[in-house]
C-alpha cells in the first residue's frame, strides 16, 4: 500500500533580522533621497519562507517624517526630508518585519531592528557677527547691528577704535565645527586710513584724518578654510573734534518757586523773580559761546 502524505507549512516562525541594532551617522548636509542604511543590511529572513512586509516608525518626537523605507517590501532607509542639526542630533528608528501585511486578520509573526541616526553637523553656515539676534526665532539665522565709533580730527589713535555696541568679532555658528575667522576691510576704507587685524577684529589708525567726513568702513568676517563663507559688517567711523574740557554748570545751586495748583508743564520761576522763568545753563570751553 502507497500511502501519499503532504506537509503542510504552518506559520510558526517569527522573520528575523541579521542585525537586530544597527547605529548610523548621517551629515547634516546629506542630499535628500540618498541612501541612509542599505536593503542587504535590513532585509528580514523567515523560515517559512513567507514574504515579508516592512514598516518604520521613529522614536524620538520631532524627528518624524525625515527617514522613510523604498517601500512596504523594501527596507531600505533613505533621507526623506533635509536635515537641520539645531533642530536634533539623535533620532532612533523602529524597523518592523512582518510575515503578513499589516491589515490582514491572519495572526502575524513580528521581529524588529533598532536603528540609531546621530546627526554630524556640517559647514553650512556662514559667520555671525556678534551681537546678533535671531531672526522671528529661527536660530538658523542671526542679525548683527552695525558698528560705530568716533575719532579725533588731526589727532592719531594709537589704541584700536572703541566701538559700539562692542568690539568687532564674530563666530562660525556651526559650533561643533568651529572654523578659525579672519578679518579684512573691503570697503569705505579711503586713503587707507584703517587698518584691522585679521585675527582679533581690532580696527586701529594708520595716519591722521584732517577732513570731517565720516567713514562707512565694510569688514569681512571669512572662515580660513574656505573664503566663500563670509559675512560683512558695517562700521560708522565719526570724525569729531577733540574733547578737552567736560562740560559744567554756570552755577552750582539753582533756586526756583512754584506755585500750589499750577497745571502740568507750567513754568518754574527763579526764587525773588516770580516773572523770569528758571533756566539751567550748562557750558563746555571745546565749543565757546555755544
Amino acid at each position: 500500500l502507497e500511502i501519499l502524505v503532504t506537509i503542510l507549512n504552518e506559520n510558526d516562525n517569527d522573520p528575523q533580522f541579521e542585525q537586530s541594532n544597527l547605529t548610523r551617522v548621517v551629515r547634516e548636509d546629506t542630499e535628500v533621497n540618498a541612501t541612509i542604511v542599505a536593503r542587504e543590511d535590513l532585509s528580514a529572513t523567515d523560515a517559512d519562507l513567507d514574504i515579508i512586509y516592512y514598516e518604520l516608525t521613529a522614536t524620538v518626537q520631532g524627528t518624524d517624517g525625515y527617514f522613510a523605507i523604498k517601500g512596504v517590501n523594501n527596507p531600505e532607509i533613505y533621507l526623506k526630508k533635509a536635515l537641520d542639526y539645531d533642530k536634533f542630533q539623535l533620532t532612533t528608528l523602529l524597523l518592523y518585519a512582518r510575515d503578513r501585511p499589516v491589515t490582514s486578520p491572519d495572526p502575524t509573526n513580528t521581529a524588529t531592528a533598532t536603528i540609531t541616526i546621530i546627526i554630524e553637523q556640517a559647514d553650512t553656515r556662514v559667520p555671525w557677527f556678534l551681537p546678533c539676534a535671531f531672526l522671528h526665532n529661527d536660530t538658523s539665522v542671526c542679525i548683527s547691528s552695525p558698528y560705530s565709533g568716533t575719532i579725533n580730527i588731526s589727532k592719531m589713535a594709537v589704541e584700536p577704535l572703541i566701538l559700539r555696541p562692542g568690539p568687532i568679532y564674530a563666530i562660525d555658528p556651526d559650533y561643533t565645527i568651529n572654523e578659525k575667522i579672519v578679518y579684512s576691510i573691503v570697503g569705505g576704507n579711503t586713503d587707507e586710513v584703517f587698518s584691522v587685524d585679521a585675527d582679533t577684529g581690532n580696527i586701529t589708525m594708520n595716519k591722521i584724518v584732517t577732513s570731517p567726513d565720516s567713514f562707512l568702513l565694510q569688514v569681512m568676517a571669512a572662515q580660513v578654510n574656505n573664503v566663500r563663507k563670509y559675512s560683512v559688517a558695517t562700521v560708522e567711523i565719526k570724525v569729531i573734534s577733540e574733547s578737552l574740557f567736560p562740560p559744567h554748570f554756570e552755577k552750582g545751586l539753582y533756586n526756583g518757586t512754584v506755585s500750589v495748583g499750577l497745571a502740568p508743564r507750567s513754568f518754574v520761576f527763579q526764587a525773588g523773580d516770580p516773572s523770569t522763568p528758571l533756566m539751567i545753563v550748562a557750558v563746555d570751553e571745546d565749543f565757546p559761546g555755544v
